[in-house]
């Protein structure tokens, strides 16, 4: 069955996992309180603007053993905790193998920078 929502898609996950899930999306929620949120290839992301995947910032996507955390531009947004792990293009990542590995103070601020940077400030 395809997964045609956020909320569909953290449901369906494993206990753990979906427990990861629900504890990151109100964080992401606040930090971009008009980001669109979509399903975009199977994962939920958020981003500016209506159409999915044209203006990315973040993105959340379930594997066996944790979720990871995904900035499109990561690899631009300051991170003196050193946690983000630089991926393909310009992307950086974190992965969350519990809700305790979610720092909100953290994560809001690379959301804010990541945002500032689709933005062009």
């Amino acid at each position: 069955m395809k997964t045609i929502d956020i909320d569909s898609y953290l449901t369906g996950l494993d206990t753990g996992l979906r427990v990861i899930g629900e504890a990151a999306r109100p964080l992401i929620d606040d930090a971009l309180p008009d980001a669109t949120g979509v399903m975009w290839h199977g994962h939920p992301v958020w981003g500016l603007g209506e159409v999915p995947g044209r203006r990315p910032i973040c993105l959340l996507k379930a594997y066996t053993s944790y979720v990871t955390f995904g900035l499109w531009r990561g690899q631009q947004v300051s991170d003196p905790s050193g946690r983000l792990i630089p991926g393909a293009r310009q992307m950086a990542s974190v992965r969350l193998t519990s809700a305790t590995d979610i720092d909100v103070p953290l994560f809001t601020d690379w959301l804010h920078q990541a945002r500032a940077l689709e933005e062009g400030r």
